[in-house]
């Protein structure tokens, strides 16, 4: 079992360390991959951090943005391979297995570097050295800050680390409105308050920052495409790659979808279905005991958290939606049966 000793020992001298995270990081994994690297450059540490694909620009005011490597398989990969291979420490944070970053994944699995994973994810896939995976965590956000901690370095925790991992906290928590808010996530707070962070500007830079084409695809969403299916208290939404090219749809701009799906009276059950081209990607929500994180496993070749999970199909977006459709009856008396919440759960 890892221990903050084994960590402190490994990071007691400086070292060449890679920090990563998942396809299309959202607030929490962009958030605690920064957080994480300030800390880590501020102990003395030579820190590269790298995602496996772009992310939305209202994340790029966070510290350390600019020094980001985006990984891309035609340009950069035998550079990210090298600085990879070359690490002596790796972080991997916000995912539970390699598959979610892609190529990045095996060149992880093989290399020499001690793996660190700090992740809240279900189920996580055994590749670490070290393990701070924590299920019952809010967010990865969550567990940096009290690694950090924990190493008896909170006192580093400037205003640029503290508003990273205030944002991965915030958006996880969906505002601090999910079930998944607990009584450490307002401590942690309270702390990164102290350390002065912005709460506002924090929450103004996320989520009233969209361009207005993005504003006028989400009208068109909620009016056109949104399907409610009452016998099941279930919501879907089904996107095309023409519907995102005539919105001139960016990474980030369907964040959040399918929170909106979640959020009608009745509903248990949502889901978000996504042509990217390659393959339909697609975004499970549930309130109460309607596990998604079993749907998405069993069905979609996916997984996450009981109540918000992510899957993937390799098929047309109709044969999608249809397959998707074909499998409620088996799943009609749980969704039926499921007793309501009144807010949309953590993601």
């Amino acid at each position: 079992m890892s221990t903050i000793s084994d960590l402190k020992e490994l990071l007691a001298q400086p070292r060449q360390i890679f920090i990563t995270t998942h396809h299309k990081p959202d607030a929490d994994a962009l958030g605690s991959s920064l957080g994480l690297a300030g800390y880590l450059r501020k102990k003395g540490h030579h820190v590269t951090v790298v995602t496996p694909s772009d992310y939305p620009s209202f994340l790029a005011w966070m510290p350390g943005n600019d020094e980001v490597i985006v990984y891309d398989a035609r340009q950069n990969d035998a550079q990210v391979r090298e600085i990879i291979g070359t690490a002596e420490v790796i972080f991997c944070l916000d995912f539970s297995c390699l598959g979610r970053i892609n190529e990045m994944g095996e060149y992880i699995r093989t290399a020499p570097g001690t793996k660190v994973l700090i992740d809240h994810h279900l189920e996580p896939e055994q590749f670490a050295d070290l393990d701070f995976s924590n299920p019952k965590a809010a967010a990865t956000a969550e567990l940096v800050f009290e690694v950090i901690r924990d190493l008896g370095d909170q006192d580093m925790i400037d205003v640029g680390i503290g508003e990273s991992l205030y944002a991965g906290i915030m958006t996880d928590t969906g505002s601090f409105r999910h079930p998944s808010t607990s009584r450490n996530v307002h401590l942690i707070i309270a702390e990164l308050l102290n350390a002065g962070i912005d709460l506002s500007s924090v929450h103004r830079r996320i989520y009233d920052s969209h361009s207005e084409m993005r504003l006028r695809f989400l009208g068109f969403v909620l009016k056109d495409k949104l399907v409610v299916l009452r016998e099941y208290n279930t919501a879907y939404i089904a996107i095309t790659q023409d519907e995102l090219r005539q919105y001139q749809s960016k990474t980030g701009d369907t964040e959040g979808l399918v929170n909106f799906a979640l959020s009608i009276e009745g509903v248990v059950f949502a889901a978000v279905l996504i042509d990217r081209g390659q393959a339909v990607k697609i975004s499970f929500r549930s309130v109460g005991d309607f596990s998604v994180n079993e749907f998405a496993r069993k069905n979609f070749n996916g997984g996450g958290h009981h109540n918000a999970a992510g899957g993937i199909s390799y098929e047309a977006l109709e044969p999608t939606v249809q397959r998707f459709l074909s499998l409620l009856p088996q799943y009609q008396t749980q969704l039926v049966t499921a007793p309501l919440a009144v807010a949309p759960p953590s993601v």
